[in-house]
């Protein structure tokens, strides 16, 4: 199996890569049609939720830079 990999894109969606699998808030699983590789809304226009269909062009802002998150508390 290969490892998950997410990316955070600028303006847009959060690509999904390797062995994963989506499910519903219930449990169900999406049927994601052989792919390894699929690429998740974060700008809440997509007609095709929870998956990004572009519609985001033009409309969603966000410089993707990675940082730190602090120290998880006990």
């Amino acid at each position: 199996m290969s490892k998950t990999k997410i990316t955070v894109n600028n303006n847009g969606s959060l690509r999904i890569e390797g062995d994963f699998e989506i499910v519903d808030k219930d449990g169900n699983v999406y049927g994601l049609g052989g792919r390894t590789l699929v690429s998740v809304c974060r700008c809440g226009l997509s007609k095709n939720k929870p998956f990004c269909d572009g519609s985001h062009k033009g409309h969603f802002e966000h410089d993707a830079q990675a940082f730190d998150l602090p120290e998880k508390k006990a």
